[in-house]
């Protein structure tokens, strides 16, 4: 594959060789792909816990109704 990232990109990718962190084009752009994915993956759980938060403060504040867990198997074996 023959991608052209522009200047900017390709001198940052020079860098990422220079200082040791990586031995080619190849494997500056796999390690990038790999940290974005890390990236994507841990702003998800962020999101997910912050979801989680706001309905755990509402359910302590009494602003929303509880469910308990046997209701709920009630209400998913029908």
């Amino acid at each position: 594959m023959n991608i052209n990232i522009g200047r900017p990109y390709e001198e940052a990718i020079r860098r990422i060789i220079d200082k040791g962190y990586a031995g080619n084009q190849t494997e500056v752009i796999r390690q990038a792909i790999l940290a974005y994915e890390r990236m994507i993956e841990e702003e998800e759980l962020m999101l997910v816990h912050r979801g989680v938060s706001i309905e755990m403060g509402e359910a302590l504040a009494g602003t929303t109704p509880l469910t308990s867990l046997d209701e709920m198997k009630r209400l998913i074996t029908k």
